[in-house]
């Protein structure tokens, strides 16, 4: 055999073998045409010509792109890699074409061969309209999974209170839904920021896009303006291919920027310019790309004393600050904590029961903490105290006085308000009876803000008609 047709050694057709191949070329394919090493024509049959619209003289020895424009065949002869199906257009003729190389006894590449397969789509519509049926079904799904994906989970009933507090927090939410502006949300960790960010932008006209939220202290110096703008490819090592950043991600939506106080000055900057002229530009492209985003922000830091400090940008800090919204520890709305502890215990139950119940004692206890977690902190600590619990249904002050940390005469008599050595004495009202008053004044003063229409009423408290309902009957 000779040297060619050793395995492993051509992957491809060789001359011998193309010239047993010819008169199938001839007889099975609507035309066919060879190149040489430069591409020029060697042979090409009548169909071919007739197709073309060229006699055989006029096409032997010419480039085969001064004949066929769009050919892809010096590409083939160039690489040695075949073009099993392509579809080439043709003075508005669409042809299905397949592309050869073809290898001299030494393994080289000498040429190519094409044969047009189908001269008019026609005959292949049905599998073609199944396959543009499936890139769209394919489209749609992942077009719906990063709607999911990116889509906001909480709304305002999820920001649970009561209290004068939680109320104007809801309030201010509702107006930063009605309104495309930037918001800046200020608190303690753990008090349910990004809850409220995702609230808002699902009461929004925005909730139909994507709502995008990156942890800025989470992501190195290095990397945030490609984490915030995009990368193209070859803009620094191992960038191999094109990414959209947050802003391209969030177009049309939320970009919830979470810990803005944590930002690098420069970064600052160019996050400023972004936000200012609606455009962004990827690491490495040197193209400028529009963008539609609604930017909330939020921060555990005190934005004020770092501006006065030279950290952080007052013209940043203004441009985020057209609506702030303050959330307060969990300790200055301890009236909260019954109605926190009723929906963590539900979320905590996850559907997989009934969920479980806190006694009065219990809440008691927990109003002496003073939460340094916030309500990130009480979920946990409901959670180690239901692990801890003889009977998993109910939560007291056994399980409670194993999962909380020690509470010192210190922390005490901060969270009373009192000195340390006055809290001995200080009368102690029931915390669940504290709670009920809370409710209740909270309930008044919505009737009073909407003259006693209960359906306002219950919209603006963030509970359901039928809930609000339940509640007056009691109060009655």
């Amino acid at each position: 055999m000779p040297e060619a047709y050793e395995p492993g050694r051509i992957q491809g057709l060789t001359r011998e073998m193309i010239d047993a191949l010819m008169a199938m070329f001839e007889k099975a394919s609507a035309g066919a045409i060879a190149v040489d090493r430069e591409s020029r024509v060697t042979w090409i049959n009548d169909s071919y010509c007739q197709l073309l619209g060229k006699r055989q003289g006029d096409v032997i020895g010419q480039l085969v792109r001064r004949i066929i424009p769009h050919s892809r065949m010096p590409e083939v002869v160039e690489s040695g890699d075949p073009l099993l199906l392509d579809i080439m257009e043709h003075e508005g003729q669409q042809l299905v074409v397949t592309r050869l190389p073809w290898y001299d006894g030494e393994g080289k590449v000498s040429g190519a061969i094409a044969c047009v397969l189908y001269d008019d789509l026609q005959p292949l519509t049905p599998l073609v309209a199944r396959y543009r049926r499936l890139h769209q079904d394919l489209q749609a799904a992942r077009k719906a999974l990063a709607r999911r994906s990116r889509s906001a989970r909480y709304n305002l009933s999820d920001f649970v209170g009561a209290t004068p507090q939680a109320l104007e927090i809801k309030r201010k939410a509702r107006l930063a839904a009605g309104r495309d502006m930037p918001v800046l949300i200020r608190g303690e960790t753990g008090t349910g920021k990004e809850v409220l960010a995702q609230a808002i932008h699902a009461a929004s006209h925005r909730s139909e896009s994507p709502f995008v939220a990156v942890n800025v202290a989470a992501v190195p110096e290095s990397l945030l303006e490609a984490e915030f703008f995009g990368v193209a490819p070859g803009a620094f090592t191992g960038a191999s291919r094109y990414r959209d950043g947050r802003f391209q991600l969030a177009h049309s939506g939320t970009l919830f920027l979470d810990e803005v106080g944590d930002m690098p000055l420069p970064t600052q900057a160019k996050l400023l310019r972004a936000l200012q002229e609606g455009e962004v530009e990827p690491l490495g492209s040197g193209q400028v790309q529009s963008v539609d985003v609604r930017v909330i922000a939020a921060t555990s830091r005190d934005l004020p004393a770092m501006m006065a400090q030279g950290q952080f940008r007052s013209d940043l800090y203004y441009r985020l600050n057209v609506l702030e919204i303050l959330v307060p520890p969990l300790r200055e709305r301890p009236a909260d904590l019954g109605i926190l502890c009723e929906g963590l215990l539900a979320e905590l139950a996850g559907g997989a029961g009934p969920e479980a119940g806190i006694t009065r004692e219990a809440l008691e206890l927990l109003g002496r903490h003073s939460w340094p977690g916030n309500v990130r902190e009480l979920r946990n600590v409901l959670e180690r105290a239901l692990t801890l619990a003889e009977d998993a249904s109910v939560v007291d002050v056994r399980a409670l006085s194993q999962a909380l940390p020690p509470l010192g005469p210190v922390e005490a008599g901060r969270n009373s308000g009192v000195a340390p050595e006055e809290v001995v004495t200080l009368p102690v009202k029931p915390l669940a009876d504290v709670v009920a008053r809370a409710e209740a004044d909270a309930i008044n003063a919505a009737l009073d803000a909407t003259g006693g229409n209960r359906t306002r009423a219950a919209r603006l408290l963030g509970v359901s008609r039928s809930a609000l309902y339940e509640k007056l009957g009691k109060l009655s």
